[in-house]
């Protein structure tokens, strides 16, 4: 997949126009994450649960997630710098404290899916935790980078996700990973979509 990220990036971006500043192309970001959760929660839910569907090796899920998620942090950190170019003093700030704190954010959810897995002696936690956790987290840096950048859509698609995030944890496995493939999936290829004609316009008004 990430032999792919060149080809993406720029299939994505070459069909806009010069952007106002800090206005960044999300499109890349949000396919390879909508990707990460269809393939990746997809692929769990078919081999998890008491009957499982189909007989899926154990490391494939979480590969196919992982690669899904890596390639689309790449993508999100090439449009948080990409907003930054030309920005003043005060939004540049913005945009650092905004990339630094995706890292502070996965950190903490790291610390706390661990110490709860340990204080409770129940390691098999994590299963559910880490990918409802990891959707949460992102669905509120969203809302975050939503406010600060004035965009409605992508302030939107962090509030689905961290509501189907959150609400997916009273299905257990595996519907759990069904909410995340379908609606998380299906969230971003909603967003795909949306961001198309977002730049579209902002491409039309900044030619006024």
């Amino acid at each position: 997949m990430s032999a792919a990220t060149p080809t993406l990036f720029a299939a994505t971006t070459a069909a806009v126009p010069a952007l106002p500043v800090g206005e960044v192309d999300n499109r890349a970001t949000y396919i390879s994450f909508g990707l990460a959760y269809a393939l990746g929660h997809g692929a769990a839910a078919l081999s998890k649960g008491a009957s499982p569907l189909l007989a899926l090796p154990s490391w494939l899920p979480t590969t196919l997630l992982g690669a899904g998620l890596a390639v689309g942090t790449v993508y999100a950190t090439l449009a948080a710098a990409r907003a930054q170019r030309g920005a003043s003093g005060s939004d540049a700030l913005s945009g650092k404290l905004l990339g630094a704190s995706w890292a502070s954010a996965f950190t903490a959810l790291f610390l706390a899916i661990t110490g709860l897995a340990y204080t409770l002696d129940m390691p098999d936690v994590q299963t559910i935790l880490w990918p409802t956790g990891s959707g949460f987290v992102v669905g509120l840096m969203y809302l975050g980078e939503g406010a600060v950048r004035r965009n409605l859509l992508h302030y939107g698609l962090g509030t689905w996700l961290a509501l189907i995030s959150t609400a997916a944890l009273f299905l257990g496995s595996p519907g759990v990973f069904w909410v995340l493939a379908i609606a998380g999936g299906g969230g971003y290829a909603v967003a795909s979509v949306l961001e198309a004609r977002r730049l579209t316009a902002l491409a039309k008004q900044a030619r006024r």
